[in-house]
This record gives C-alpha cells, structure tokens and sequence, in this order.
C-alpha cells in the first residue's frame, strides 16, 4: 500500500505527507480488528526536540526545514492521543536519560532512524525494489561501522540511494550502467548541527567495495562530506 501511493511521487514533502497518513491508518486499522476505538488509543512517539524545531515555520527568518513525520506529518484527523515525553529533549539529553535509567548501551547509542523511513533515503520514487537494494547496502555500512569500532563514535549514519542517477562501470568484462550510493555519517551531541565524520580510508574502501560487489544494482559508492548547515543531516 505504501509503494502504490509513492508511485511517481518524488517531492520530498509529499512523500513525507503520504507517508505519515498511511501510518495512522495502519495504527487504526490494527486497533479497530481488535475491538478498541482509536479515539481511545495513545500513540506514543520517539519525537525530539529538533524534530519539533525542523518541523515548525516561525514568524521571522526561520521557516519549515522540513516536515518530520512525527511532527507535521501526521493527519490533522488522527483519533488517536499524541505522546511525546521526549519532545523538549536533545538526543544527548535522552541518552543521558537512558543511561540513569539503566538501559542497555545498545538501545542507548542506537542512531536514529526517520519515521518515514527508507522512503527519504531514497531520492526521488521510492519502489519495493529500490528499498531492498538500500536495506542491503545500509546493512553493510553498519555492520562496517561496528566492527571497526567506528559507530558508537558517530551521532548518525546510514546509505541513501539515487536510482534515478545512473553510471557507467565495468564489472568483469562487461559494462554496468547502475545507480549510486552515498555513505553519510555525521559527530553531532544535539542534531542541531553536525560535521561529517571522518571515517578512515581502509574502512570506506571495504564499504564501498561490499556494497558494489554484494548489492544487485549498485556500481558506485560516493562519501557525503557535508556539514549541517548549510546540509541536513538526512537528504530529504
């Protein structure tokens, strides 16, 4: 259902939009079949306090960045009653949060993910097929980044996908024409602003050649060097 109402849809803003509508109306389907009305259900939700800042047009020089789906994202028609303990928090403050509590490291330093997805990693179309191939080339790069000691050391980090930018390459003796990946990985403490991280030579060589030689479709790997600002740390 996601994919069919994505199709031809490549504005980033819209895609968020169909994206959080159709997860309401995931969340009050699943409670109707179970006999409980929405408008007597809570859903609780992982929003910070960037998202909030992100998300909302003040009168002056800030305006919308972009809608987070956790935040503008949902219907104005949703039943269901809206939490958000952590909505005036900064990732640094939830994780300290999460440390005095006693949560695992692994939940502690787990990086973000955005409510709408694999479908803003995606840069234009989002297709069941494009989001295999992002799923697998994502999975690569984390797997890299733990084994290598490198993750828990960067705030954020994740592949996105440009399947409408396609490139000539050469595997064996025949020639590719196939899309490109891009590894982002940013140091942040409030997501506010961010830098690149520097991640070793060696370690973007063993990525880049992973992903190209085990994911169908993917001839190139390119390293986003951008800063927030003037970048968002997600393209979309």
């Amino acid at each position: 259902q996601f994919y069919s109402e994505l199709a031809g849809v490549t504005e980033p803003e819209k895609k968020r939009k169909i994206i959080g509508r159709l997860f309401i109306e995931a969340f009050e389907r699943a409670v109707t079949e179970i006999g409980i009305p929405p408008s007597e259900c809570y859903l609780l939700q992982g929003t910070l306090y960037p998202d909030v800042i992100e998300s909302t047009s003040f009168k002056g020089p800030s305006s919308t960045i972009k809608t987070h789906h956790n935040v503008g994202g949902l219907p104005a028609r949703m039943q269901m009653t809206l939490i958000e303990p952590l909505a005036l928090l900064f990732k640094d403050e939830v994780r300290a949060l999460g440390r005095e509590l006693g949560l695992p490291h692994e939940s502690v330093m787990r990086h973000p993910f955005p409510g709408p997805g694999l479908g803003i990693r995606i840069i234009g179309e989002a297709t069941a097929d494009s989001a295999e191939t992002l799923r697998a080339a994502d999975a690569i790069f984390i797997e890299e980044l733990i084994a290598t000691d490198h993750y828990d050391k960067i705030g954020q980090a994740f592949v996105v996908l440009l399947p409408g930018v396609k490139t000539v390459g050469v595997m064996g003796d025949h020639r590719t024409y196939e899309s490109v990946a891009v590894l982002r990985a940013v140091t942040t403490t409030d997501f506010m602003t961010a830098d690149w991280y520097d991640l070793p030579r060696d370690v973007i060589a063993k990525v880049s050649g992973r992903i190209i030689n085990e994911v169908k479709g993917i001839n190139r790997v390119c390293y986003d060097v951008s800063s927030k600002p003037p970048a968002t740390i997600e393209w979309e």
